[in-house]
């Protein structure tokens, strides 16, 4: 062996014990400092630092039985893959704390034994979805139960993965369940950890909604807080237990003595969500003889509101951006035909700033509304977090409002109140509406424990009512979603708006920062991907053979010259 040759293979064994070497301190730096990349525009796959301290004090195995196994279309295969990739994510975040376990339910079973799986499914409060399968070839339909049975110590809660939407696509559920995958799992671990929820309570005796007319903002309010109904009836101790109150829609006045126990509620730091209508409208006379009056309605809360720093104003807004009614215009038969007509009246208002509660937000229906003004308040901190858009009309009461106002051609010029507030957000410490008009002899009793400047708390008031009722299908009894509009068949912001104001009033950011989370939608173009399917198919399969055989080819040529000199 010549002394060149014999060096040559010295260097080699000395690079390799090098590159060994510089591998096990790469490995062994990696387990000390954890580090993970997102490269993705929207940072898809970089969990909060809400979830990754809730992981880090996971004490106990979190067990996931996930019925999403299976060979499903696009969609949901993309739905499955994202679930799987957060599952990873959340099991490097807690210390292997996060198991789970895919399963197939059309597996390996009778058919008897299949349907008994479903069976316990749907007891346990999971909702499987029916999909159907087309192609040039074949149609098909089947169901899936895509969600997941959730375990920890002696806990069992269901995570429903992906959620069907009234008025959206497929295509837009699928995508919206992927923005919720973090904020849907880290929500049921929080409860399965938790051992006593806020409570919030909905405040009644001024003929509020009731619970079948606001069931959807209740029910879904229930999944994180503990939610009752309280008639305060002069009883101070009514709201001691309240993290949050909610009064919304009432129709008649409070009486000084439950005026003063809200009062006394929010210097002592509670919460409070208003939900003012303050113009009347009777519905019952706008359906039946197609038009009806606006009346302002006293409530005798305005003069705290005031104190606060909102005044609600007694006018009725009308608005460019708007939802739709069905107008009758019969046929030259008699026989009943409808369109649809803009109605200025039901009001889709926009998301004001990049606030927390309505970042990411969509437009947001509201019917009947009224504009809200700020006012001096000192040491409060005041934000509009909704407003109409920059066409919009203010209606003074008594305001004369006809279902045949839809069809005539609105007046450009005459709608120029723009951006108009309508939901504001207050915060700070408020001064008693009673300050320094409470009788001496009740000043001095010692007995009676009166705050005239409070704590450091929130509030939100919003100029509609309406904004928080669902729908009701009386024809099957069912309760439609927050936020749905029959007409147009679309479901507008309303719930998550409304559970993002009651996340930040308590302080709960750590859901409202998940929630808020928008993955961008890239859908393909379905005609111009089946017009052009051949092209594409031979691209994909061709094209990279022919590069490879071409790449073969030039390294063949390139290795002959070399050796050939």
């Amino acid at each position: 062996m010549s002394k060149t040759t014999s060096k040559n293979k010295h260097k080699d064994i000395l690079i390799l014990i090098a590159l060994l070497i510089i591998v096990a301190l790469i490995n062994f730096i990696g387990s000390l400092a954890f580090k993970r990349f997102d490269l993705t525009q929207e940072k898809r796959y970089t969990i909060a630092e809400s979830t990754k301290k809730l992981l880090g004090e996971i004490d106990d195995v979190v067990f996931l039985k996930v019925y999403l196994e299976g060979d499903f279309k696009p969609g949901f295969a993309r739905l499955k893959n994202e679930a799987k990739e957060i599952l990873d994510e959340f099991r490097a975040y807690s210390n292997g704390n996060i198991e789970y376990e895919f399963i197939s339910v059309n597996a390996g079973g009778t058919k008897d034994e299949i349907t008994s799986i479903e069976k316990q499914l749907f007891d346990k409060g999971l909702v499987p979805e029916q999909v159907v399968s087309s192609s040039n070839e074949k149609t098909s339909q089947g169901w899936i139960w895509p969600g997941a049975v959730v375990s920890y110590k002696s806990k069992e809660l269901v995570w429903q993965i992906y959620k069907r939407q009234l008025g959206v696509s497929e295509e837009e559920s699928i995508n919206n369940s992927v923005q919720d995958l973090e904020y849907g799992l880290t929500n049921v671990i929080r409860k399965l950890k938790q051992n006593r929820s806020q409570e919030i309570s909905f405040i009644e005796g001024q003929s509020e909604l009731d619970t079948i007319q606001q069931y959807d903002f209740m029910h879904t309010l229930a999944e994180y807080y503990t939610v009752n109904r309280v008639e305060i009836n002069g009883k101070l101790s009514a709201l001691k237990d309240a993290s949050a109150i909610i009064i919304t829609k009432p129709d008649s006045a409070f009486t000084d003595k439950d005026k003063f126990i809200v009062d006394q509620y929010i210097m002592r730091g509670g919460k409070v969500m208003w939900l003012i209508d303050p113009v009347y409208i009777n519905m019952d006379t706008l359906r039946m003889r197609g038009y009806s009056l606006g009346f302002s309605q006293q409530f005798n809360i305005e003069d705290m509101l005031f104190k606060y720093g909102v005044r609600l104003n007694p006018v009725l807004v009308q608005d460019f951006s708007s939802g739709a009614i069905p107008i009758n215009v019969s046929s030259k038969r008699g026989e009943p035909q409808f369109k649809l007509f803009p109605w200025f009246y039901s009001v889709l208002v926009q998301p004001d700033g990049n606030h927390p509660i309505v970042r990411n937000l969509g437009l947001i229906k509201m019917d009947y509304v009224s504009t809200i003004d700020t006012v001096t308040a000192k040491g409060i901190k005041k934000t509009v977090l909704l407003h109409t858009s920059r066409y919009t009309k203010t209606q003074p009461t008594p305001a004369r409002i006809s279902f045949g106002m839809a069809m005539q051609k609105p007046k450009q010029d005459q709608y120029r109140n723009s951006y108009q507030p309508v939901a504001v957000l207050l915060e700070g410490e408020f001064n008693s509406v009673v300050e320094y008009r409470l009788p001496d002899k009740l000043l001095r009793d010692t007995t009676f424990k009166y705050i005239d400047h409070g704590k450091n708390t929130k509030m939100i008031v919003v100029a509609d009512g309406d904004i928080a009722m669902n729908g009701i299908d009386y024809k099957t009894g069912n309760i439609l979603p927050l936020g749905y509009d029959k007409y147009t068949e679309r479901t507008f912001a309303n719930k998550t708006f409304l559970l993002n104001a009651m996340n930040y009033l308590l302080d709960d950011e750590g859901l409202l920062q998940l929630r808020t989370r928008e993955v961008k939608l890239r859908l393909l173009d379905k005609r111009k991907t089946e017009a052009q399917r051949t092209k594409w198919q031979v691209t994909n399969v061709a094209l990279p053979a022919l590069l490879i055989f071409g790449f073969g080819i030039i390294q063949f040529y390139i290795r002959r010259r070399k050796y050939t000199k």
